[in-house]
């Protein structure tokens, strides 16, 4: 085993055992020192594994796979695959994880079950970690759902709060809903290709492509079509999109963990890893047309949100959507460009909302918030720094990532991108909004609002650095490993781009301005926005109501077969007794063999009485049997 491939293993490896060492911890302090290193220490490995990979050209990767399971003739391996993908993943989760990790430890250090918190949040790295660096769709299906098991642990972690409860069972059970899809696209892969490893020296799945056709369709356009299902689930696209605003009942970093960086960021992440299948199939344009619906609807509902969290888990949605776009219209490239930017600005969205929820005494109405500005100065900076970046204004990390995604859909797709574009200017004016609620004016809640500690402040302010300048400096490097070709940026979406980001901010502005915020009516948050277009509504008057009935046809037969078991188990009852009396003790015991020996055992008796030992009697039985004998003889003759 040679050094790369050690590096790599370590990677998710280290936050694994951090899992374990703190699964029976009782002391936070402990277990979070434990995690953080763990952390730190894969940050480490994964950056000098980013290094390595950035060294290799385009479309170059290393593999390190090991014999795991073997049937028959044939074999399969787990293993690693390092190239400028897994890299640039891998260095981003691990390092934005260590900001969350370190955030977290101030953020919780309150709650009595912190140890076990931690303990999930390292199992929840290792999985994603697993996840990115997988060179088997079995490895990474594996890992996908270990980090759908922590994600249900981190959602549902204050379970005493209902709300909580129940949004973790909806997390679950709507992202098992895409998984299904992607466990059927895997068996299928396996089926056609005889391969689930990714790259194997030109006999991987994705360099040899399954070929043939299945139930009427091309074996790579239904294989991409059912992993999409996955992504849809896990990223949350529509249909599915509506368990991750309800998400927001975890305590803050699990959101920023979960909506910026890793989770919802694996399904965008799975269509880039099998990328040559979706284009092989021709599947490219559903995901564009998906992710730019998403984006646009997405955007409209955050217009009618006033919990702050819920506001950024519809933003989160929205620019899943357009990494879909993305990559959709431009490869691998440009959809990752703005993930990885996106994670970086929208992590520190999340932990700057933690630090404003913290500092407002847990209150997240933005209508009970307002003049923020100069008792939280740093939060403040940070917060505009990341809003900045979200509404992709000119020279921030958002403006170069967004501004690729529009040039791609106006080459390959010019409706898509002008939804994008309608989807952008909605960001823009959401976002303003929410400022507006939250730091200008007076403040309209019961207690004064305070800063929050270093612990909490020093990572927003290394996360503001990296949401301002890293798009200029990846771009050039970025769009050149990865595969994808930008596309041209012409004069109109160059002006389309900037014009939707400033004139958005004004038109929020405009809005807003000299309004009573918190008390006079909202003029954009519009009903159908507010009921988050009756989507959950909808879900509960079609599939819920199919589930009801479903479980009462469930419920009524299993009570039939229950009463066909009691009356099976009662008439083989009444069987059994009657052959039990009429058989054995009527027939049997009376007339058969018992009947029988009774009728010889007391024909014996009779047989034997006269053998009593006195001498008169015996006299008699003689004369008796010599008068017997002599009237015999007479009536012979």
């Amino acid at each position: 085993m040679n050094t790369t491939t050690t590096t790599l293993a370590l990677i998710p490896l280290l936050p694994l055992v951090a899992a374990v060492l703190t699964c029976g911890m009782q002391n936070g302090r402990h277990a979070a020192g434990v995690a953080i290193a763990a952390m730190l220490g894969s940050c480490g490995l994964a950056l000098a594994a980013f290094s390595e990979a950035w060294g290799m050209g385009a479309n170059k990767h290393d593999t390190f796979d090991i014999p795991w399971l073997v049937v028959g003739d044939t074999a399969i391996p787990f293993g690693f695959v390092l190239d400028p993908l897994t890299g640039a993943m891998a260095a981003m989760v691990t390092f934005v994880g260590l900001l969350i990790f370190i955030y977290s430890a101030g953020y919780m250090k309150d709650d009595r079950r912190m140890a076990r918190f931690f303990c999930y949040l390292s199992l929840f790295a290792a999985g994603m970690l697993g996840l990115v660096l997988a060179n088997s769709l079995l490895l990474l299906f594996m890992c996908w759902e270990i980090v759908g098991v922590a994600s249900y642990l981190l959602i549902s972690f204050w379970n005493h709060k209902p709300e909580a409860a129940a949004a973790g069972k909806k997390a679950f059970i709507v992202t098992r809903i895409g998984d299904l899809g992607f466990l059927i696209g895997i068996l299928l892969a396996f089926k056609t290709s005889g391969t689930l490893t990714l790259y194997d020296g030109g006999q991987g799945l994705l360099e040899t492509l399954p070929t043939g056709v299945v139930w009427g369709m091309g074996a790579s356009a239904l294989i991409s079509l059912l992993l999409f299902f996955g992504a849809v689930g896990k990223s949350g696209q529509l249909p599915l999109h509506v368990w991750l605003p309800d998400a927001m009942e975890g305590p803050t970093p699990v959101s920023a963990l979960i909506h910026a960086a890793t989770m919802v960021a694996a399904g965008v992440f799975l269509v880039a890893r099998t990328f040559p299948l979706f284009e092989a199939g021709g599947m490219l344009p559903l995901v564009a047309w998906v992710g730019a619906i998403t984006a646009l609807v997405a955007a409209f509902i955050a217009l009618g949100q006033y919990d702050l969290k819920r506001i950024l888990a519809y933003s989160t949605v929205s620019q899943l959507g357009l990494m879909m776009v993305g990559i959709g219209v431009a490869g691998v490239s440009v959809g990752m460009f703005h993930l990885l930017t996106h994670a970086f600005f929208k992590a520190l969205l999340f932990l700057g909302a933690g630090s404003i929820i913290h500092g407002c005494h847990e209150e997240q109405d933005i209508r009970k918030m307002g003049g923020l500005a100069k008792p939280m100065p740093l939060t403040t900076f940070a917060y505009l720094c990341g809003t900045l970046a979200l509404v992709a204004f000119p020279f921030t990390s958002g403006f170069f990532s967004k501004d690729e995604i529009l040039a791609g859909a106006w080459d390959k797709n010019p409706p898509v991108f002008w939804i994008a574009a309608a989807a952008s200017l909605l960001t823009a004016v959401y976002m303003t909004r929410q400022c507006m609620y939250v730091f200008s004016g007076t403040h309209r809640g019961e207690h004064a609002p305070h800063e929050s500690p270093k612990i909490m402040t020093v990572p927003l302010l290394i996360l503001s650095v990296f949401a301002l300048g890293l798009g200029a400096l990846a771009r050039g490097s970025l769009l050149a490993k990865l595969p994808g070709a930008a596309a041209e940026h012409e004069t109109i979406v160059i002006a389309v781009s900037i014009a939707v980001a400033l004139g958005g901010i004004a038109l929020g502005f405009l809005i807003y301005r000299g309004r009573a915020l918190g008390q006079a009516a909202d003029p954009l948050a519009l009903r159908p926005f507010e009921r988050k277009f009756w989507l959950d509504e909808l879900y509960a008057a079609t599939a819920g109501r199919l589930w009801t009935l479903l479980t009462v046809i469930a419920e009524q037969l299993n009570a039939l077969l229950l009463f066909i078991r009691d009356l099976a188990v009662e008439v083989a009852s009444r069987i059994g007794s009657a052959f039990a009396v009429c058989g054995d003790r009527m027939l049997i015991d009376s007339f058969a063999f018992d009947g029988l020996c009774d009728r010889l055992r007391s024909a014996g008796r009779t047989a034997t009485r006269p053998q009593n030992g006195f001498l008169p009697g015996y006299l008699r039985l003689i004369a008796l049997g010599a008068v017997l004998l002599g009237v015999l003889v007479t009536l012979t003759q």
